[in-house]
């Protein structure tokens, strides 16, 4: 269990380092397939796509990680 949380603080490190850096995770959001609705007052946007592809990344990842 501390393993899994470090490795999650580490993860969370490095996200908000990306962020200070490049402003957004470089070649993640607007996707094709994300929702984005814009309406005269209304915004609404839902990453879909994204959030399947990061789901899959982490998935995967964890697969490998409990491999050991």
């Amino acid at each position: 269990m501390a393993k899994t949380l470090i490795f999650v603080g580490i993860v969370f490190i490095l996200i908000g380092i990306c962020f200070q850096v490049f402003g957004k995770i470089p070649g993640v959001g607007r996707l094709p397939g994300d929702i984005f609705v814009k309406r005269d007052n209304f915004n609404f946007y839902f990453p879909l796509t994204t959030c399947i592809l990061i789901s899959t990344i982490l998935s995967f990842i964890f697969f490998l990680w409990n491999q050991k």
